[in-house]
Formats: structure tokens, sequence, C-alpha cells
């Protein structure tokens, strides 16, 4: 599904944001990326789709070079890769229904798009709601919902586009720990109902442990622990981390 072959990353200043990765992630897998702020996490996600564009090696999905492809191929590519933001990357004075559907942008022309979407995209959307449980937001201001309504309104936006893949990077760092895991119970019931392959930043080692599948360990750059979440040990996170692990960092919001 997702394939990184040598890939690095070096920003303009010499820093160095991947180094050498090789990785392999299969249809329908719960990822989570784990490692200290500066550690590649949010670099590595975002070169998936290539928001970050990388310096070396290539990126392929479902065989395909990312990496390589330009104009509508890359287009292509992207509409298959939903993305969800930290801090949500929604147009706060436009309505729920509206966020949601623009995620239907990349299926058609500039000019339809500012006619109305047409009658099929619209019922994804409310379809899209509805599993996030708040279609009863839908006419309602994005600013006027909660953080954690305003992330599942990103979800739904993933559903409506419907991605093969979502990417989230950091979604449940400013929320509350109570919405923090309605927000994750949501994207792992959307991982496991539909087969989406799942690719998320965290930082808290709790949540990797209770969500993923298979936990990727970054530091400095580089993958240090690829396994599946039984092999993830106190031990294993210590060298992840470069350190002994605090207890905010295993505990993490559950407190």
């Amino acid at each position: 599904m997702i394939q990184f072959v040598n890939v690095s990353k070096v920003y303009g200043n010499g820093t160095v944001g991947l180094k050498n990765i090789h990785l392999h992630i299969k249809k329908g897998e719960f990822v989570v990326i784990v490692g200290l702020s500066g550690a590649g996490k949010s670099t590595l996600l975002r070169s998936i789709n290539r928001l970050h564009e990388i310096t070396e090696g290539e990126i392929f999905i479902d065989g395909k070079s990312i990496t390589a492809a330009k104009g509508k191929e890359l287009r292509m590519m992207r509409r298959n890769i939903g993305m969800i933001f930290q801090n949500f990357n929604l147009v706060k004075r436009s309505t729920v229904l509206r966020n949601v559907l623009s995620g239907r942008v990349g299926y058609h022309s500039t000019l339809r798009t500012i006619f109305g979407f047409p009658k099929k995209d619209i019922e994804l959307a409310f379809q899209a709601l509805e599993r996030v449980n708040i279609l009863e937001k839908a006419y309602s201001r994005a600013d006027q919902l909660s953080g954690g309504q305003q992330q599942r309104v990103a979800i739904a936006r993933a559903l409506a586009q419907e991605a093969k893949i979502i990417l989230a990077d950091e979604p449940v760092a400013s929320l509350d720990p109570l919405t923090t895991h309605q927000v994750m119970d949501d994207l792992k019931r959307i991982n496991r109902e539909l087969g989406i392959t799942t690719v998320v930043n965290l930082h808290f080692i709790d949540l990797a442990r209770e969500y993923a599948t298979r936990i990727i360990g970054l530091r400095a750059g580089e993958v240090v622990f690829d396994g599946p979440v039984e092999e993830a040990t106190d031990e294993v996170f210590a060298e992840i981390y470069g350190r002994p692990i605090a207890k905010e960092e295993l505990l993490g919001v559950k407190g």
C-alpha cells in the first residue's frame, strides 16, 4: 500500500528530517508513529502525500511512485489520501457540511464546485457525518463546534473524499482526555469497518499501545523500532526516546 525506499529528507538549513527510511505499510493497517518532537514524525507522514518533498529515495502508493508523479497523476493519487491535522484545518466560517464537501473538490473542476456539488456528493457528506455521529451539526458553522467535534468534521471530510489512506498528524494533541478517546475510537472503527489504511502520529505511549496494530519508532530521523504493538515494551520506548520514559509520557492523556 505505502512503500518507502531509501527515503531521506534534508532541510535547507542542513537539518536531517529523515535518514534512509525503508518501510512497507500494508493495506488496512493501523500504524502509529512515535518519537520525540523533532524525531521526524511529521516529516515522514507528510512526505506520503508530498506536503513535504523528500531529498532522496522514492515513495510508492499501490505500486505507483508518488515521488515521480506530476500534474493530473499527482492530483489523482492525492485524491486517495485524506489528511487530518492537529489544528483541524477547517474553514471556520463555513458550515460543517461545506467543510465536509471540500473533500470532494478533487473530483470536480473549480467551476463545478462554485455552482454547487452533485446530489451524490451531498449524500456522501451526510453519510460521513453520520458515521462520526455529528449529523445534527451539518448546518452549524465550524467555529461553533468544540475541538473534538471539529476533528470529527475533519475525519468526515476524509471519508467523503473516499480516501484509501488516512494520515493523521497529532490529531488529538489539543483535545481533552475524554474527547481524545472519542476521536481515536472513531479513527479505529473506520479503519476496522472500512479497511482504510491509517497512519497516525502520536506523542502519548498509552494511546499508541491502545490503538495501534503496529508501532514505528523514530529517533533523529531514523527508524529505531518497527513491530507489532505487543513487542513495544517500556524498554523499547526508552530506546526510541533515548532515555527512560517519564510517567506523563507513558500515561499520557489518561493521567
